[in-house]
């Protein structure tokens, strides 16, 4: 579609958007957008003009949590799972994480930047404009950099804002499965500082879960990361309570992500040291499990909750944020008002971007989504039928239905 230097989003029914005291709701109101940033709320005019017809406009949506960098899909696990099969059994079996691997492994750089590109593509026509994405389906030095270079090269041909994490510690590859110490050793003496020369990846990710990397060993990775300059964040307490949450306060974190086995002390060790607690309903969801996170726990101990989806081949094959904020929801004892500040705002602390996405402020990024829609109620209470007109992102029209 056509770019302006300036746009005015007028005729706005509601203008809502979130910051860390809640949901703020504007009505009757414009949005005036200069060079990609929000310049003015309620006044202004441009030659260029898109009229809301009285209907709702967000932010943009913040997926903090993402594996898009893979070539196959895994719908053959999937009838695993309805046949009853659990997560656990298909990766002891060969499956999960590790059956990804060959695809990356193989594919071209190129082959891989179409997969990705598409995948984007419908992230923005679901709303999301910033997305982080981790590398993690190649598992050895080479697929690991090359997964970031895809990551990269999207980042910079797409609309979308990619944020790039390394993950070589997302599970052990077959070639290391008797030998875990050695893999722990490729990732800290050879993976980190070949990622940290590269100079793509903003964070450094562990799957810290019984059966993958203990605490002991993404203590080692996590720390070896920040000695390059690689920020710290980590899967944490997933299937079961393995004092990941713990590491993630120790290490100063910026998200510790899933938590469905969370503890108490694990939720007062995240809390004391800020960290962010990304939640992954879609997951839960996905994998037909019933043990959701307890976002009411870790809201009222006082903790800065994200949501995300996941996305991924294997385990939450989701990228619909307005979905994730249905599950939170029904599923997850949060309020609407919550559900959306943790899909937008504290999406974009749990990046360490809250400064410059997430919320409508003026000199923010202009990441907006006009909907045809009267309220936030109305997200989650379509459930999945969402009625997105347009979305803008820096301030440029990148879809429209």
């Amino acid at each position: 579609m056509d770019n302006h230097k300036s746009i005015l989003i007028t005729n706005i029914g509601r203008l809502v958007s979130a910051n860390t005291d809640g949901v703020a709701v504007v009505e009757n109101t414009s949005v005036l957008i200069e060079n990609g940033q929000i310049t003015a709320i309620g006044e202004g005019d441009a030659e260029y003009k898109i009229d809301c017809c009285g209907k709702m406009v967000t932010a943009g949506f913040v997926d903090s949590h993402t594996h898009p960098v893979f070539f196959n899909k895994r719908d053959e696990e999937y009838a695993m799972r309805l046949a009853g099969s659990s997560y656990e059994e298909i990766a002891e079996k060969g499956g999960g994480i590790v059956s990804s691997v060959a695809g990356v492994r193989n594919a071209s750089k190129n082959a891989l930047v179409d997969k990705v590109s598409a995948r984007m593509d419908r992230f923005i026509s679901l709303g999301t404009t910033t997305v982080e994405s981790k590398s993690g389906y190649g598992l050895d030095t080479v697929s690991e950099l090359k997964s970031l270079e895809v990551i990269d090269e999207v980042n910079e041909s797409h609309a979308i804002d990619m944020v790039p994490t390394f993950m070589g510690g997302h599970a052990f590859p077959n070639e290391f499965v008797n030998d875990h110490d050695a893999y722990i050793n490729i990732i800290c003496d050879e993976m980190v500082p070949a990622v940290a020369e590269q100079g793509i990846a903003i964070f450094n990710d562990v799957f810290c879960e019984e059966g993958y990397f203990t605490v002991e060993q993404s203590r080692r990775i996590l720390e070896t990361g920040k000695k390059y300059g690689l920020k710290p964040r980590l899967h944490a307490d997933e299937f079961v309570d393995s004092g990941a949450a713990e590491l993630a306060g120790e290490v100063g974190a910026f998200s510790a992500d899933h938590l469905m086995a969370v503890s108490d002390a694990g939720i007062n060790r995240l809390a004391e040291n800020n960290v962010v607690a990304s939640l992954l309903p879609g997951t839960t969801f996905f994998l037909g499990k019933t043990s959701y996170a307890p976002a009411r726990q870790l809201l009222d101990a006082g903790l800065t909750v994200a949501l995300a989806t996941d996305f991924n081949p294997g385990s939450c094959h989701i990228q619909s944020m307005p979905f994730i904020m249905t599950l939170a929801c029904m599923h997850m004892g949060m309020t609407v008002e919550e559900a959306y500040q943790s899909a937008t705002y504290h999406g974009a602390k749990a990046l360490g971007l809250e400064h410059e996405i997430g919320s409508i402020d003026v000199g923010k990024k202009a990441d907006l989504v006009v909907w045809n829609l009267d309220s936030l109620l109305d997200i989650p209470y379509h459930v999945s039928n969402h009625s997105i007109q347009k979305v803008i992102k820096n301030g440029n029209l990148v879809f429209g239905a």
